[in-house]
């Protein structure tokens, strides 16, 4: 989906509103021309053009040339017909001049001709400020000469002075419709805002359903909204594989000291036999090297975690490490009857060399101890375009999709009903993705249930 910028749809919706405001208010402000202004102005006019009129009829003597010419400098026009001529203009030029005859000889036989209020424009503005004959008051006028038809309508300028009452109501109206129509705008902008506001605090709180935040809006806000819902998921995953982890690692901790303790108070009677004292010693060692472990562990991921612990790059055979680590466990891989493989063609690194070896003790390290009796190990390392691959392959127990999706998640433990001769702090291979994403490279496990797993890790030849 194609995301929409909040900024571009802040301005669609301003200018929408600004739009949309307007329209209403010119049609309100039509409306109100329509229905009450239009009649109201034609009734006025009709009243100044009955009193000119009568004003002629009272004065026979004057000159209704000069008396027109005078009127109109006060802001009219006039159109003067008489039946026998094209008629006489006075005042402003018309825009257009078309007007029947009927229209003439309707006034001459005394009829009102109400052509403002009959002009056929829909809006005020054509309406109104139509600067056209048919757009007058006809009004007939008597003199010596027989009856003529006087159209009269106000200028421009005179429309203009008298108009400003309804242009202030339209912009008034137009300003308050925005304001409304911002307000609800602005609710629906700042809404799912206030809703991710409370979310935070029911985070804070320890309540990770927050799943009532609305994700589906195409902009930064929906996109933050969906990548808050994931994070309360991703902690939520977190703690409870936080908690999970506590639990095994008191248990993990616990069973060593409670053997150490069981086997040193073993190792103070005295009718021990020199083979039992010497196995029970063993295996005091053995428990102590398994808290170190796991202690080292914590104290890595600390140290990834703070950034602490700076890459120390030098360059390398990458082949010759892990060679010398398959050596380390060829007595184990003999104990258990396995088969091991691996091509390890001359390559040099640049990379922490330290780090690099906890990765590959860690990866074989799983070959072994997850593998079947009578297994099989493969490794093999390639070079190719500036990258290098090492797989670490294994036929031992597999991995299941969801375990495939969380191997790497810290204290993440594979089904402990498949494993449970196996002991494990979950810490390992998320050490491993840590370190392996330092050196900005990739890792990943191909694997089925039952048919083994591969690890497949690709490296920068040259990391900077």
């Amino acid at each position: 989906m194609k995301l929409r910028s909040l900024y571009s749809k802040f301005a669609a919706t301003t200018i929408g509103i600004m739009i949309v405001s307007f329209l209403f208010a010119f049609f309100i402000s039509n409306t109100y021309y329509q229905h009450y202004l239009k009649p109201d102005n034609d009734a006025k006019n009709t009243e100044i053009a009955q009193n000119i009129s009568s004003f002629i009829e009272a004065n026979p003597e004057m000159d209704i040339s000069d008396y027109l010419t005078s009127v109109a400098d006060a802001g009219y026009q006039f159109y003067l017909a008489d039946g026998d001529a094209d008629g006489r203009f006075y005042g402003a030029d018309f825009r257009e001049t078309d007007l029947s005859d009927s229209t003439v000889e309707s006034v001459q036989n005394g009829n009102v001709y109400h052509g403002m209020l009959e002009f056929p424009r829909e809006t005020f503005v054509t309406g109104f400020f139509a600067n056209e004959l048919e757009n007058t008051i006809g009004v007939p006028v008597e003199t010596e000469d027989g009856t003529h038809a006087l159209f009269m309508r106000p200028d421009i300028s005179m429309l203009f002075n008298e108009m400003h009452l309804l242009f202030g109501w339209l912009l008034i109206l137009t300003i308050v419709i925005s304001i409304i129509l911002v307000l609800i705008s602005t609710k629906y902008l700042v809404n799912p805002v206030t809703r991710l506001n409370k979310a935070t605090d029911t985070l804070a709180k320890g309540d990770y359903n927050v799943s009532d935040l609305n994700t589906n809006r195409n902009d930064e806000i929906g996109q933050l909204s969906n990548s808050f819902v994931h994070m309360a998921e991703k902690i939520e995953q977190n703690e409870e594989m936080r908690k999970d982890f506590i639990s095994n690692i008191s248990h993990d901790i616990q069973s060593p000291l409670s053997n150490i303790k069981g086997y040193n108070e073993l190792l103070k009677t005295a009718d021990l036999s020199p083979e039992d004292e010497k196995e029970y010693y063993n295996i005091i060692d053995q428990e102590a090297a398994r808290i170190s472990t796991m202690t080292n562990q914590l104290l890595m991921l600390s140290s990834l975690d703070q950034e602490a612990h700076a890459l120390n790059i030098s360059e390398y055979r990458i082949d010759k490490q892990i060679e010398r680590l398959i050596h380390s466990y060829e007595w184990k891989i003999n104990q258990n009857d396995m088969m091991l493989s691996y091509d390890l063609p001359e390559v040099r690194i640049f990379a922490d060399e330290t780090m690099l070896n906890m990765v590959w003790d860690n990866l074989i390290s799983n070959a072994v101890k997850y593998n079947s009796e009578a297994g099989n190990i493969d490794i093999t390392l390639s070079e190719a375009d500036g990258w290098i691959t090492v797989k670490i392959s294994d036929t031992g127990i597999g991995l299941s999709e969801e375990e495939k999706n969380h191997i790497f998640d810290r204290f993440y433990r594979v089904d402990s009903s498949r494993t449970s001769s196996v002991k494990g702090s979950g810490l390992g291979l998320s050490i491993v993705h840590e370190i392996i994403q330092r050196h900005d490279g990739t890792v990943k496990a191909a694997s089925e249930i039952g048919t083994g797993t591969t690890f497949i890790v690709e490296l920068p030849k040259n990391h900077k």
